[in-house]
């Protein structure tokens, strides 16, 4: 008997999506607790979901299971959990004042890709993700977890300062490949001349 079309869908690369944006309210229950062992428990649960952000390709493409589900849910994935984390950050106050003016632009340059690469689509337009967006990426997944820990009383470290540099670092290239982005977009959507 073949299988139904629903479990088609669940391959193990759109679980680990899945499981990706399962773990968001989990992560936002446990920001609402207090104490050391729950901020790093919180950071390994948003380290195994970016972890899973690389092996859901991967192993999409490598077992040929690439799906329109996995197509659609990975970056909505990747954009609720950063989002979400961010806000939470920021909520908590977990982060400086100085720092949310990266929070913003970090966000403000997701949902603008998002719309963006929507658009595209429509009129078949690809627009593939870039090496210095793919730096971003990683910059932005290795601030949140540090951020997250945040400073700890055994180890006088500025781990929050270390964080929150991280965040700017990747908010600077957010704003170059948002830029490019949306100037490679703007081509497809002002008539030339």
């Amino acid at each position: 008997m073949p299988p139904t079309r629903d479990l088609a869908l669940l391959t193990l690369p759109n679980i680990l999506t899945l499981l990706r944006i399962a773990v968001i309210p989990v992560m936002v229950v446990l920001f609402y607790l207090d104490g050391e062992t729950v901020r790093w428990i919180n950071c390994g649960l948003f380290t195994a979901a970016a972890i899973t952000d690389f092996f859901d390709g991967w192993l999409a493409r490598r077992s040929n299971q690439v799906s329109a589900l996995g197509r659609f849910l990975d970056p909505i994935a990747d954009k609720l959990l950063v989002a979400a984390v961010l806000m939470l950050l920021v909520g908590f106050g977990q982060v400086s004042v100085w720092s949310y003016p990266a929070a913003v632009i970090i966000l403000m340059r997701e949902i603008l890709v998002s719309g963006l690469r929507e658009y595209l689509a429509e009129i078949q337009v690809s627009m593939p993700v870039t090496t210095l967006a793919k730096w971003k990426t990683t910059v932005q997944l290795v601030a949140l977890p540090v951020l997250i820990v945040g400073d700890l009383q055994w180890l006088p470290l500025p781990i929050t300062l270390l964080g929150e540099i991280l965040l700017w670092g990747a908010a600077v290239m957010t704003m170059v490949t948002g830029y490019d982005y949306l100037r490679v977009g703007l081509r497809h959507m002002v008539p030339s001349r």
